[in-house]
């Protein structure tokens, strides 16, 4: 078992989030993931920086912790070469500290490039070939790849870490999943889902399996459920809509109706770690081994400070329930 925290790039400036993952280095995680994102969910969360430079300076700010993407979108406002040279970079820079999560994509900030939006199967067929190609870059000297929808024509990564950073692909469905076994090294989900588990150990998937546990924390738990609303009440929208809509406009109007108490059945909430650990006892249940916290919470220093003195030792020791 391993524990990550989340940071919450939409909501907060980079030089915050690098602030923050020092901290968590210090606190005890073993990673921490970032969003690669153009586009904040909500307009109120005011931020979306860069999420390959936050990269690049928690690398050269910490020893020992862990870094990922998650997930980077490498098929439509990035092509499979830049993300193949920007993943060998951040793994050198971090000496081999860092793992590529990949999925296909939103069209929140995908669609930003004016590239348009293809239906989810073109979008999958995109994310195997973006993976080949990563794969053949990595694998150094001049490369061709000529596919359906993704090409390259004599590329070289040039600066390449002596071994290859493991491919993490972010999966909704089974058909992501399976093509997480075939192509990754690991799978990425956002829900405690055992039919996508089934699916990549059905295709042959034997790598670690990362799921985001949603966390709030706070003095109260009215104070935290309340600020998860604030923070991240487009969850409760689900995947086909957080895929599909194409502005932030778009999700202040989806979330208009999603209610405080809405939130109560997605997140471990407030100042007791017995909720945080419910919470993340299901996807341990699930068969998740690398968890990544997020908080929803008002105050990550008193999160980190939480999981640092009170959740840290009992949700190492969570087990499989049976």
């Amino acid at each position: 078992m391993q524990i990550g925290y989340k940071l919450f790039a939409e909501g907060f400036s980079p030089q915050e989030m690098v602030r923050q993952a020092v901290r968590a280095e210090e606190a005890g995680f073993d990673f921490v993931e970032i969003s690669d994102h153009y586009h904040p969910w909500l307009e109120s969360h005011g931020h979306s920086g860069f999420a390959w430079s936050v990269l690049a300076a928690i690398a050269a700010r910490t020893e020992r912790i862990h870094l990922a993407t998650g997930v980077t979108c490498p098929t439509i406002r990035y092509h499979p070469a830049i993300i193949a040279q920007a993943a060998a970079t951040t793994s050198l820079l971090a000496d081999g500290r860092f793992t590529l999560g990949l999925g296909s994509g939103e069209r929140l900030s995908e669609h930003v490039t004016g590239a348009g939006w293809p239906v989810v199967g073109v979008r999958q067929e995109m994310l195997r070939e973006a993976c080949e190609i990563i794969r053949l870059l990595w694998s150094g000297g001049y490369r061709t790849y000529r596919g359906r929808h993704l090409s390259i024509e004599d590329a070289r990564v040039f600066d390449l870490p002596q071994a290859q950073p493991e491919i993490a692909i972010a999966a909704g469905g089974p058909r992501a999943a399976r093509i997480a076994a075939e192509l990754g090294d690991a799978l990425f989900v956002t829900e405690p889902r055992t039919d996508l588990i089934e699916a990549y150990l059905a295709a042959g998937g034997t790598g670690a399996r990362y799921a985001e546990v949603p966390l709030a924390w706070a003095p109260t738990t009215d104070e935290a459920l309340a600020s998860a609303h604030e923070r991240f009440r487009f969850g409760p929208t689900g995947w086909k809509v957080q895929s599909e809509l194409p502005n932030v406009r778009d999700f202040e109007a989806a979330t208009r109706f999603v209610r405080v108490e809405d939130m109560a059945g997605v997140f471990g909430a407030g100042p007791d770690p017995q909720q945080h650990l419910a919470t993340a006892q299901g996807f341990v249940d699930a068969g998740y081994d690398r968890l990544a916290l997020i908080n929803a919470g008002p105050d990550p220093d008193g999160f980190l400070e939480f999981f640092e003195k009170e959740l840290a030792a009992p949700i190492r020791a969570l087990r499989r329930s049976g």
